[in-house]
């Protein structure tokens, strides 16, 4: 949607109609992750890609023939191929592309997935193109925010707008409805991903009489683990998992390597506090900075770094006894306000008991879950007497 707005709202402006496709869903191997979207007009022109090349032409013939099939570019995508949905011209459809199918085989979806797709008109009541200016607004202001659009069931193709801040614009035809997916749309955008989910008519989370596509527009967060050892390529797995771009970062380069830690989007041979010093300003609440060294002269100038920064969690690894010593290290260098000793979650995790380094993973990140949420939970750093019972 980034790269197709500009494309959208000139041909809107200029008079044309548009069709919008989505992807929305993938099984197994496939070309685009969902929220690939592509855009055509009635005069056949294209903007975007929903696989590649791989359907494109037949994702356009669905397009045309739902705005009617009446503009100029009718026939011309692609040559002679039926689109192959049964839905009637103007209404939202899916459409589905798999590599079973002799007619996704036909259209050169070779790569083994199958790949799910929405298509709407953006002149419909109640659907996206009604909220197509804040959507704009908010990406090119780099505001965080989710579309949520109902792709099956009572409502089909209408869409809620959710803001990170939990306002919202447009509904989805149901009062429950919409605050369930409200609810679940600040957490997909907590994490930046994008799918779909099913609910009751009112939104009830255990039915599935509706499906909502939310796709989110925000970057993923960030979670720098400092320190190259065990727990450390447990957090990444973990972290990974739950949508954190993690980077890992140690100075000692013999530790500090791709093959130990595969599930790191980036490991740097770095000073941590260095690294801080660069990429800190772009820091922010849903990010976390884990600092698992045990090295004094690591982590005393990382914590004082991080600090510094709007970074929304500091976990720091070590005992009591370890956290009492460091709290000492930091008084030396300054660090003695009691604003700044609270954002520090040591020992790090919640009280779950964890023992392996998967286990300690779990515990770190189920803390940083429960501190964006608010929600009270059993903090290490809360508690007294030994962390392993």
């Amino acid at each position: 949607m980034r790269d197709i707005l500009d494309a959208i709202e000139g041909w809107l402006a200029a008079g044309r109609r548009v069709a919008l496709g989505r992807v929305i869903d993938l099984e197994g191997s496939g070309p685009r992750d969902p929220g690939a979207a592509m855009a055509v007009n009635e005069d056949g022109e294209v903007a975007g890609s929903v696989s590649g090349g791989c359907v494109e032409g037949a994702v356009v013939a669905e397009a045309l023939d739902l705005l009617g099939g009446t503009g100029p570019g009718f026939g011309l995508w692609p040559q002679g191929e039926p689109p192959t949905s049964d839905a009637p011209p103007g209404e939202p459809r899916t459409v589905t592309f798999g590599y079973s199918d002799d007619d996704a085989f036909a259209v050169g979806l070779t790569c083994g997935g199958t790949v799910r797709l929405f298509l709407e008109p953006l002149d419909r009541a109640g659907g996206l193109g009604a909220l197509l200016a804040r959507v704009g607004g908010d990406i090119r202001a780099r505001r965080p925010l989710a579309v949520a659009t109902v792709v099956d069931g009572p409502g089909l193709g209408r869409t809620l707008i959710v803001g990170s801040d939990g306002d919202t614009d447009g509904t989805l035809g149901d009062p429950g409805r919409d605050h369930a997916v409200t609810r679940d749309a600040l957490g997909e955008l907590g994490v930046a991903r994008s799918g779909i989910r099913h609910y009751g008519p009112r939104g009830e989370a255990d039915e599935a009489a509706i499906t909502v596509f939310i796709e989110s527009f925000a970057p993923p967060p960030e979670m720098l683990v400092f320190g190259a050892v065990d727990f450390t390529a447990a957090l990444t797995r973990v972290a990974r998992t739950l949508g954190y771009r993690v980077t890992v970062c140690d100075a000692r380069e013999v530790f500090a390597t791709a093959a130990r830690f595969p599930a790191a989007h980036e490991v740097l041979v770095d000073w941590p506090h260095r690294l801080l010093e660069v990429v800190g300003d772009r820091l922010g609440p849903g990010d976390a900075v884990c600092v698992l060294t045990h090295d004094p002269k690591f982590d005393v100038p990382a914590i004082r770094a991080a600090l510094d920064t709007s970074v929304g969690y500091i976990g720091v690894m070590g005992s009591r006894r370890t956290h009492d010593r460091r709290l000492v290290r930091l008084a030396e260098e300054g660090v003695t306000d009691p604003a700044d000793l609270a954002r520090l979650h040591s020992p790090i995790g919640l009280d779950l008991g964890a023992r392996t380094p998967e286990e300690t993973a779990v515990a770190i990140v189920a803390e940083i879950i429960a501190l964006r949420s608010g929600r009270p939970a059993p903090h290490l750093r809360d508690t007294s007497g030994p962390i392993h019972g």
